[in-house]
C-alpha cells in the first residue's frame, strides 16, 4: 500500500486529512461543494497511514450529516472495478466505517448502501459486521444467502466458512443465521477445534533444558521473515528465566558479547531484564555491532532498561558533551530518558525533539516517544515545538499525544488548542479538550459541549467528561 499523499496543513484538503478540529470548522465555513469533494477525497483515499491506530469514520459521518453530503462518490468507490482487483480491505474500510456511523444517525440511503455491497463487495465482512450492529434481523437474515453463497459446498469452502465465522468481529449476525441455516450452526461448532488443532500441531524443535540448549536453540530458525531471528531470541529469553543457573552467568555474558546472533540476542535480553550490572556494557558494544539484527536488538532492550545506574549511562550517551550525539545509541539513550528519565533530563529530550524535527519533520517512531517525554517532564522550553507537532503532523494519534503534551506545558491550552480538539477525530483528544477547555470566552465551546453530550455515536469516556464539565458549570 502506498503511502497517503497529505496537503499542506493550511489548506482545508490538509486539515481534513489530518482529522483537525479546525478541518471541521473551515469545511462548515467553506464552499458547500467544495466541501463536500474535499470529505469525499479523505473518505475514498485513506489519508492515514495506520488505519488501526488513527480515528476517522466519525470524524467524516459528523461533515457528511452537516453538509447533508450524498453518497455518490462513496457509492461509485466501493463499486469500481477495482474492487474486484484490489480485495485488501484498507482500500474500502474507511468508507464503510462511515456509511456504518451515517446507518447510526438515521441516513437509509447508507443502509442500503451497505447492504448492496455486503451481497456483492470483495469486503463484504467488514460492511456485515457494520449491519450487525445496526440493521434489523430481518434485514440480515435477507442477505445469508448471499453471503452464503461465497463459501462452495466442500471441504475448502466450509473451511473458509468456518474462518469467517471465528474472525468476524461482530457475532451476532452468524448466531442469528445459525438458528436458522445447518451450515452456519456447524462452522460455529467447528471452528473453537480448528483453533486448537493448530496449536496442537505447530511444527518445530523445542530446545534443551540448560542454558546452553536454550542459546543454540535461538539460532535453528530459517525462516525467511525480518522479524524471525528477534522473535526466537525473545523466545529464548523466556526460557533462559526458567533454566538459568548462578553458574552460568560467564556462559550469558560470553554469548552476549561475542555468540551468534540470535544467542547474543536473547543472552542480552534475559541480561536486560535481570538488570545485570554488566548489560549496559554489552549493550554499548552491540549497539556498534555490523550486525544490524544485533544493533537493532540492543537499542530497543536499551530502551527497556530501569533504575539509576541505566539512567547514568543514558545520560553520558546521549550527552553530547561525553556520547555521540548523532549515534542510533544517543537516540535509543534519549527515548530512554523520555521514558524514563528525571526532570534534570529534561533540557536533553527537548534537545533532541527539536533537532529530530529539524531533520526528519513531524515524522518517524521515535517522535512520539519525544513529545510524551517533554510532557511527562512538563518541559515549558518545548511548547513551540510541541504546537509545530500539533499543527503539522499527519498522524491524528501523534497530535493528540502533542496534544496531551500541551495540556500540561502550554498555559494557553485551555483557551486556545483545547477549543480546536473539541473538534478534533480522536475521541482521545475530545475527552482531554473536554476535560481542559475554558467554558468562557468562545460562544462555540459551550454548543459543542452539548452537542458533544447528546450525541449517541460519541465514545462513553467523552460522555463523561462532556457532562462532568456542563454538570459543574450548571450547579
Amino acid at each position: 500500500m502506498f503511502e497517503p499523499v497529505i496537503a499542506p496543513s493550511a489548506s482545508l484538503l490538509g486539515l481534513l486529512q489530518r482529522g483537525r478540529g479546525d478541518g471541521q470548522l473551515h469545511a462548515l465555513a467553506a464552499d458547500r461543494d467544495e466541501a463536500i469533494a474535499a470529505v469525499e477525497t479523505c473518505v475514498t483515499n485513506d489519508p492515514r497511514a495506520d488505519w488501526q491506530v488513527e480515528n476517522r469514520s466519525l470524524y467524516y459521518a459528523r461533515l457528511y450529516m452537516e453538509l447533508e453530503a450524498p453518497l455518490t462518490g462513496i457509492e461509485l468507490h466501493l463499486h469500481s472495478p477495482e474492487d474486484s482487483l484490489d480485495p485488501d480491505e484498507a482500500r474500502t474500510g474507511l468508507a464503510l466505517a462511515v456509511l456504518g456511523h451515517l446507518a447510526g444517525y438515521g441516513r437509509r440511503d447508507a443502509l442500503d448502501l451497505l447492504r448492496a455491497y455486503t451481497a456483492t463487495g470483495a469486503n463484504w465482512s467488514w460492511a456485515l459486521d457494520e449491519l450487525a450492529l445496526r440493521d434489523t434481523d430481518e434485514s440480515l437474515l435477507s442477505l445469508a444467502p448471499a453471503v452464503l453463497a461465497r463459501f462452495p459446498a466442500d471441504p475448502e469452502g466450509d473451511a473458509e466458512l468456518r474462518e469467517a465465522v471465528r474472525s468476524a468481529y461482530e457475532p451476532r449476525v452468524w448466531r442469528l443465521w445459525a438458528a436458522h441455516h445447518p451450515r452456519v450452526a456447524a462452522a460455529g461448532e467447528q471452528s473453537p477445534f480448528d483453533l486448537w488443532q493448530r496449536q496442537l500441531s505447530r511444527p518445530g524443535v523445542t530446545p534443551g533444558w540448560s542454558t546452553a540448549d536454550v542459546l543454540a536453540w535461538a539460532d535453528q530458525g530459517d525462516s525467511p521473515a525480518p522479524d524471525a531471528l528477534a522473535r526466537r531470541a525473545a523466545a529464548a529469553a523466556r526460557c533462559l528465566t526458567a533454566v538459568v543457573r548462578p553458574e552460568d552467568a560467564p556462559l550469558l555474558h560470553d554469548a552476549a558479547g561475542h555468540g551468534p546472533a540470535g544467542a547474543r540476542c536473547a543472552a542480552l535480553r534475559h541480561l536486560v531484564e535481570q538488570r545485570d550490572p554488566a548489560a549496559a556494557g554489552l549493550i554499548e558494544t552491540a549497539a556498534a555491532d555490523l550486525d544490524h539484527r544485533v544493533v537493532r536488538a540492543s537499542l530497543e532492550l536499551l530502551g527497556r532498561m530501569r533504575g539509576p545506574e541505566a539512567l547514568a549511562h543514558a545520560r553520558r550517551w546521549a550527552d553530547p558533551a561525553t556520547g555521540g550525539a548523532d549515534s542510533a545509541l544517543a537516540q535509543a539513550a534519549v527515548r530512554l530518558l523520555a521514558d524514563a528519565g528525571e526532570p534534570c533530563d529534561a533540557p536533553l529530550v527537548v534537545a533532541a525533539l527539536h533537532q529530530w524535527i529539524s531533520l526528519n519533520g513531524v515524522t518517524g517512531a521515535a517522535l512520539g516517544s519525544l513529545v510524551d517525554g517533554v510532557g511527562r517532564l512538563h518541559a515549558t522550553a518545548a511548547v513551540p515545538a510541541l504546537r509545530h507537532v500539533y499543527g503539522e503532523a499527519a498522524s491524528s494519534e501523534l497530535r493528540g499525544r502533542a496534544a496531551q503534551a500541551l495540556a500540561v506545558t502550554d498555559a494557553n491550552f485551555a483557551a486556545g488548542p483545547a477549543v480546536e480538539c473539541l473538534w478534533d477525530c480522536e475521541e482521545s483528544t475530545r475527552e482531554l479538550a473536554a476535560t481542559h477547555v475554558t467554558t468562557t470566552g468562545d460562544v462555540r465551546v459551550l454548543e459543542r459541549l452539548r452537542r458533544l453530550a447528546a450525541d449517541p455515536a460519541e465514545e462513553a469516556e467523552v460522555h463523561a467528561a462532556v457532562r462532568g464539565r456542563l454538570t459543574a458549570r450548571d450547579r
